[in-house]
């Protein structure tokens, strides 16, 4: 205990040296430009390649699982603003062993980062064809992607309001080159018909959109709308700046995907369609795309733009995964050697430090755009499974308190106080977002869909690696007393079958599975178990904060409204 009590105490400290420099638009331009990096790039063919025309429908539900989760951690960075919230909430929630679990698959989804690394090798080797063959990074293509890893990181390691300017300068870059390209492919001619030739709207059925949704990208794609939250501890009046640019953020990029899916599809030239949409194939879509038409300059600029709308959005996202690894380190799953802050530029430099060994490390053994991201998917979905229990249980537990404080009476005043004090972020309805309350179990479940559409050929090598969270939790927790490992284990138990049964459900299911349990059932059996495990998640959460209630929100940051 005296350990804990030194950690949190270490935290404490850590997060008030977190500089609050972050208004409306600068979080704005971070959710947006960590939103439209490389999936605009190449999510598009994928998706169509995937789906075909009814990859429309892909993006539409992408939105619909972004909206949800949105307004879920949208009321957990309101009313709990933290750097690094994604990691923190989870082990306030349900305690230690799903707050490894997940802070083990954040620690994972620094590949996201690698990913857009690769994407800016992928479209330069159209000038330096030495840089990527074979859909891998050759060995000159990953000394360059190491160099540009660690360019940004020194980018990085300055103050947060250089990094919000330099990035407020991408973001309006990135805006508008998509834009450009829209226009452009329209204007050059387009073909009316596309979305029922060539096989139908769906041509490969509507199952096919589902498996797009990772497979193709797409969730990938979206994501990074979260990252304003991750910012929350340096934003300014963050209940009010955090949700309005998590809202504004998802709603530009959907629109902008939207309309590059659309360009894609009306404007395949009909010589590469002889073989369906699963036959169109470039390594480096727009671009290439562009050259057909002769849309020579269009091409200068998209290529050019490779290298900057990856590289905003990797700019971005090493300093999130810096705050996800500093939140790791205040959750104990890292040394609290990297839980320091710098105290002239404000920011967490031995995180910076690390993550950039990883981003190299996930470069070496995948060196691919898709075969990152199809894994990466499914890491965030995992994360955004994780935040909707944990909104759920902080209602439950602040509903329960209340009911037992409005029943006692005078003489348990002290306790009252007590309650009041630690559950003083939850109370203060000024950061609810209204609905949430079925907006959290329907996120849980969507979430869960996500991973499961994706396909056991992803499915079994993403699930087993964050599997792999368990014995990490049982070596850092080796010291533990017998009765104390045993209660933590109790409480995040939910987390352990149900990636064990999705695991086994996708085995058995339609989707790249054996076939045994045929569509719909599958998705329906999918569903009804997400939904036991969730009510089973809450309850666990809430008997886990009725023995170790979660710290003031005051004591992290002061949100002001």
């Amino acid at each position: 205990m005296a350990t804990e009590a030194a950690l949190t105490e270490a935290a404490l400290t850590e997060e008030h040296r977190l500089r609050p420099d972050l208004g409306f638009w600068g979080l704005t331009a971070i959710g947006f430009s960590n939103i439209v990096g490389s999936g605009w790039l190449f999510a598009a063919l994928y998706a169509a390649q995937l789906a075909g025309p009814a990859s429309l429908l892909s993006w539409v539900g992408a939105g619909v699982l972004c909206a949800l989760v949105a307004l879920v951690m949208v009321e957990l960075g309101a009313t709990r603003p933290e750097g690094g919230g994604t990691v923190r909430w989870p082990l306030y929630a349900s305690g230690r062993l799903v707050g490894t679990m997940i802070g083990w698959s954040v620690l994972l989804s620094v590949g996201g980062t690698a990913a857009e690394i690769s994407a800016i090798m992928q479209y330069a080797a159209h000038y330096l064809p030495g840089l990527y063959n074979g859909g891998t990074l050759s060995v000159s293509g990953l000394g360059l992607a190491t160099l540009l890893s660690v360019v940004l990181t020194i980018l990085n390691w300055f103050a947060v309001r250089l990094f919000a300017r330099l990035n407020n300068v991408v973001t309006v870059i990135k805006i508008l080159v998509p834009v450009i390209t829209v226009v452009a492919l329209f204007a050059s001619g387009w073909h009316s018909g596309r979305l029922t030739d060539h096989g139908g709207f769906a041509p490969y059925g509507y199952a096919a959109c589902l498996s797009a949704l990772a497979g193709g990208g797409i969730v990938y794609s979206v994501n990074g709308f979260q990252a304003p939250l991750d910012f929350s501890g340096e934003a300014r009046r963050p209940r009010r700046n955090v949700p309005a640019a998590v809202l504004t953020g998802i709603g530009l990029a959907l629109l902008v995907y939207i309309a590059l899916q659309l360009a894609f599809l009306f404007t395949v030239p009909e010589s590469l369609l002889g073989h369906g949409w699963q036959g169109v194939n470039f390594e480096s879509p727009f671009g290439q795309l562009a050259l057909i038409l002769n849309l020579h300059w269009l091409a200068s600029v998209l290529y050019a733009d490779a290298v900057l709308s990856p590289g905003g959005s990797a700019y971005v996202g090493v300093a999130i995964d810096a705050r996800h690894t500093y939140a790791l380190a205040k959750n104990g799953l890292l040394p609290r050697y990297f839980m320091r802050i710098n105290l002239r530029h404000g920011i967490p430099h031995r995180a910076l430090a690390l993550n950039l060994g990883v981003i190299v490390i996930f470069l070496l053994p995948f060196g691919g755009w898709q075969s990152i991201v199809s894994v990466m998917g499914d890491m965030y979905l995992m994360i955004y499974a994780a935040s909707a229990v944990a909104v759920a249980v902080f209602r439950a537990y602040d509903r329960q308190r209340s009911e037992a404080s409005g029943a006692t009476e005078s003489g348990k005043k002290a306790e009252q106080d007590a309650v009041k004090g630690a559950v003083k972020g939850a109370e203060d309805r000024s950061g609810r977002v209204p609905g949430v309350r079925w907006i959290a179990p329907v996120s849980f479940v969507v979430a869960s869909e996500f991973v499961y559409w994706s396909g056991w050929h992803d499915l079994r090598l993403a699930l087993p690696l964050v599997l792999a969270g368990l014995p990490l939790f049982l070596v850092l927790r080796r010291a533990e007393k017998g009765a104390v490992l045993l209660r933590e284990l109790r409480s995040g138990a939910w987390l352990v079958v149900h990636l064990t049964a999705l695991t086994v459900l996708s085995w058995l299911g339609s989707f790249e599975g054996s076939g045994q349990l045929p569509a719909p059932y599958d998705t329906l059996a999918v569903a009804a178990v997400a939904l036991g495990i969730f009510g089973w998640a809450v309850r666990s959460g809430v008997a886990h904060l009725a023995t170790t209630p979660p710290p003031p929100a005051a004591a992290v940051r002061d949100p002001a409204v």
